[in-house]
């Protein structure tokens, strides 16, 4: 029978031939959920995309679907990275992390070189054909979660001082590298990443004290030293003095609380967001977009947004608990960080209650890069959650 029993070694009872073949098949335990979930929130993002441009992209003579076409692409281009990485065995993936690692770093080196493309004072894009930019820095998410893993579980049970050392190298370059752009924004994020998998991964507490210290007096020095522009600064600091300057840096906050204010339970109606389709809310499909939400789908909208997030994060941490080895946890436990860290700044600084840092919504904010970015660490999770009984 498909689902008999045996009796085995020592008393253990062990599954039939059958059964265990059935088992050991991935593609029998896709997380659907998680998968649903991830295209429900792309899909929700091309339509506020659309409603919250169409307006001025029309008064400005443009393809209304201009940026939805983009994204569409890069949407497409994210499914397709998604399933490659679900086909290959994640534990490729941890063997070879150095390749992996090293390979997504490079281009973060090139970025801050001459190839360069500088956009409004930072230097993180790299110019493709047709009219396309690359952001290293967003790909690299994918590199340190990968690198990290990889390099705790080929040393767990091992995480001294010096191993600890190690992890913070292999973190602190790309850091670096981001910060020269400047990117507060990511920086944050990769950090994030890397606090939440040595917090799993069993480092003693004592070191993680010393790392957040060590944290915190880098931003110091970063923002006393002038590694970053004026205006980063200004738009980084302004949820703290928010109402001392309307006509400048907190010009953004203020127009996307009224927005967002404005959206009440129900909503305007899309495409009927007198802030958002004004272009009164500046870069609202890229930093802001969650404003286009709040304004037009109202608190229902904005509630159902974050529900679809939490069904990802869930089941991410789902995949957490059940991942066969050591890396399968610490790969969901860096992707839970970044889902968390990106929609929680991102909401919360068009609430005002975060600091401006121009992280992008997931999956919803205007950018190609994070697109296929995300959706290949979600191809990760669904990897190690396919393969947990092989």
């Amino acid at each position: 029978m498909a689902t008999s029993l045996t009796q085995g070694p020592a008393g253990r009872v062990e599954l039939s031939d059958r059964r265990a073949r059935r088992l050991a098949m991935p593609l029998r335990h896709v997380d659907l959920s998680l998968v649903v979930a991830t295209l429900t929130i792309s899909g929700l993002g091309l339509l506020m995309l659309y409603s919250a441009t169409r307006d001025r992209l029309e008064r400005a003579g443009i393809d209304p679907f201009y940026f939805v076409k983009r994204q569409g692409l890069a949407v497409a281009a994210g499914l397709v990275v998604m399933v490659l990485v679900m086909v290959v065995d994640y534990r490729k993936l941890r063997d070879f992390w150095p390749v992996v690692y090293g390979a997504l770093l490079v281009p973060l080196v090139i970025v801050i070189s001459p190839v360069g493309s500088q956009v409004r004072g930072t230097q993180a894009w790299i110019q493709l054909p047709g009219g396309f930019q690359f952001q290293p820095s967003e790909l690299f998410k994918f590199g340190m979660v990968v690198g990290l893993a990889g390099y705790l579980h080929r040393h767990r049970g091992e995480l001294d001082a010096r191993r600890v050392i190690g992890a913070l190298a292999l973190a602190g370059a790309p850091i670096a590298l981001v910060m020269k752009q400047p990117d507060l924004g990511t920086a944050m994020t990769l950090g994030a990443i890397f606090l939440a998998v040595l917090t799993v991964a069993g480092v003693r507490v004592r070191h993680l004290v010393v790392l957040g210290l060590m944290a915190f007096t880098g931003v110091v020095l970063v923002v006393q030293m002038g590694m970053l522009e004026t205006y980063q600064v200004d738009r980084f600091t302004a949820f703290l003095n928010q109402g001392s300057d309307t006509r400048d840096v907190t010009y953004n906050l203020d127009q996307a609380k009224t927005a967002i204010g404005n959206g009440g339970l129900t909503g305007r109606g899309l495409f009927h967001g007198p802030q958002t389709n004004g272009a009164f809310v500046p870069e609202n499909h890229t930093d802001f977009i969650f404003t286009a939400v709040g304004e037009q789908l109202g608190f229902a909208g904005s509630a159902t947004l974050l529900t679809l997030f939490a069904v990802v994060v869930w089941r991410t941490w789902i995949a957490a608990r059940d991942a066969p080895d050591l890396f399968g946890v610490l790969a969901c436990t860096g992707v839970v960080a970044m889902f968390a860290v990106q929609v929680f700044e991102n909401i919360g600084m068009t609430m005002g209650i975060m600091p401006v840092t121009g992280i992008p919504l997931p999956l919803v904010s205007y950018g190609g890069t994070s697109v296929v970015a995300t959706f290949a660490l979600v191809g990760l999770v669904v990897n190690i959650q396919m393969r947990r009984y092989t």
